[in-house]
């Protein structure tokens, strides 16, 4: 963390992202309280919440091509500064005859949300060229993360019940306009982006095929969006574990959240070192195994338990998230970068998804115990399988093999990390 923090751009660039990220998740909870609000229907918050995120799914593809298309820097300044634009129609709601406003800010936020992970991981590979480096910058970024998780719902919430909806609009407003004034002020030299050269959908897709050539990052990708079809199932039986296991209120849930908070805090800071002597993979293939330990924790009827089983999960967030983007930057060409990390991310959140859909329906008829020790099993089959890769081995022992950020097209090497 050191390292990266001695490093101006970085510093920069971490800031920006902390900025958004508490401000988007101040106003992510105010959304969906607002809804419920003025409707006093649970149908209208979640549909805020759904507007926010099916535009990464739906949009994905385009907003990586669009980052492929263009320099980076100067599309976050103006996502930053467009959806400040946005954020700030919100000024305008005051009943519930604008409830319609609420979900257009959402949807537009949830687009912007796409382009700005999809750049923002586009942009660090040029800012970083070595591999250590890159997965400290990419471990800050998780903890970064896990720090904005802990802060975002005493901003969101102690805004929103002591000065209104609207101070919660123009404190993500701000965040916003700041993080863009911020990564105006980079110091970095861009490759010129490279044309497309093929039709529409081949241009479209061509991170999809980036991804299914490159084994390493292909294999990591498989084990993630496995174990992501039951890692969603959490999110709902948090609440059984809490009333059934533990007999508890609902508020307890906030209490197991922040002990997956601290977890997470730690795991960031670990990430890097651990990237280090584990290699991309094999940090992913560890993180599997504590989310797992961690999920199986929650079956023991006990609160200090749970506490920390929560924990445990959040420790082994940062080394996936970190792994896995480590992987695809380091083995994908700049012109590349937007589109491959956009069809990762379409192939992770949308089975995440679904599991959570799912998650609703099973615990209504199936013992949560029983959910959790399946959801244990399948994440513990996901690490396995990408432990056992011999690819994972080779890439994690070699050197830097991957492209440099101003790699064009053929410039890829072939390698163990490619077919």
């Amino acid at each position: 963390m050191r390292g990266v923090l001695a490093d101006r751009d970085l510093r920069i660039l971490l800031a920006a992202d902390a900025l958004s990220l508490v401000g988007s998740g101040a106003l992510w909870l105010a959304l969906g309280i607002w809804a419920k609000e003025m409707t006093g229907s649970n149908a209208a918050a979640g549909m805020v919440i759904f507007a926010v995120l099916a535009p990464p799914v739906l949009l994905g593809p385009l907003a990586g091509m669009l980052v492929d298309r263009v320099r980076r820097r100067p599309l976050l300044v103006t996502v930053n500064l467009v959806t400040a634009a946005v954020v700030l129609l919100l000024l305008l709601v005051r009943d519930s005859g604008q409830l319609w406003l609420l979900y257009v800010v959402a949807a537009v936020y949830g687009a912007s949300w796409a382009l700005l992970r999809s750049a923002q991981s586009a942009l660090l590979r040029t800012l970083v060229t070595d591999p250590d480096r890159l997965a400290a910058a990419n471990g800050a970024l998780q903890t970064i993360a896990a720090l904005s998780r802990l802060a975002s719902p005493v901003a969101g919430a102690g805004l929103y019940a002591t000065l209104g909806a609207h101070s919660v609009a123009l404190l993500d407003a701000a965040t916003f306009l700041l993080a863009a004034g911020g990564l105006a002020l980079l110091r970095v030299a861009e490759p010129r982006p490279v044309p497309g050269d093929g039709s529409w959908w081949a241009e479209v897709s061509a991170g999809a095929v980036h991804l299914r050539e490159t084994v390493v990052l292909r294999q990591i990708v498989v084990a993630v969006s496995a174990a992501m079809l039951v890692i969603g199932f959490i999110e709902v039986l948090l609440y059984a574990v809490v009333d059934a296991g533990l007999g508890r209120s609902p508020a307890f849930v906030g209490v197991l959240d922040l002990g997956f908070g601290a977890g997470s805090v730690v795991g960031g800071l670990l990430a890097a070192p651990v990237l280090r002597r584990l290699g991309p993979g094999h940090s992913v293939t560890a993180g599997l195994v504590a989310v797992a330990l961690g999920e199986a924790a929650l079956i023991v009827p006990s609160a200090p338990v749970a506490i920390a089983g929560l924990a445990v999960v959040g420790l082994g967030v940062p080394p996936i998230v970190a792994g896995m983007s480590t992987t695809l930057q380091r083995l994908t060409p700049a012109h590349l970068q937007g589109r491959t990390f956009s069809a990762v991310d379409v192939l992770i959140s949308t089975p995440q998804s679904l599991s959570i859909a799912a998650g609703a329906v099973l615990a209504a008829t199936v013992d949560h115990r029983v959910l959790l020790a399946v959801t244990t099993g399948v994440i513990l089959l996901s690490a396995l399988y990408l432990g056992t890769r011999p690819e994972q081995r080779r890439f994690a022992a070699g050197p830097d093999t991957g492209p440099t950020p101003d790699s064009g097209p053929g410039e890829v090497p072939v390698d163990t990390a490619t077919r």
